[in-house]
């Protein structure tokens, strides 16, 4: 599992014309599977979105087609992890 973690390098006016792009670009890979949540920081300095893919090489492929980065608009540092403990279906706490 992958965490993106997006750091603005623009303007909020310029974030936010490519916000439609960036909306269409999410739902393609929430579509496909690969987006798990995702939404802005608090403050709105940048967004996170949670991913599952089979490997680094796999999110990079994703991470290049983003409206974000293609205008470079973010930076985005991704971060790996194995979840071990995770809330399932029925909002009960599982451990893996």
């Amino acid at each position: 599992m992958f965490i993106a973690i997006l750091t603005y390098k623009k303007p909020l006016s310029e974030v936010d014309r490519f916000l439609t792009a960036h909306r269409e670009y999410l739902a393609k890979h929430y579509a496909a599977g690969d987006f798990i949540a995702s939404g802005p920081q608090s403050p709105r300095v940048g967004g996170v979105i949670m991913m599952k893919a089979e490997s680094r090489e796999a999110v990079n492929a994703i991470i290049a087609e983003a409206p974000f980065h293609i205008n470079g608009i973010a930076d985005y540092q991704i971060v790996e992890f194995t979840p071990t403990m995770f809330i399932n279906e029925n909002l009960e706490s599982s451990l893996l």
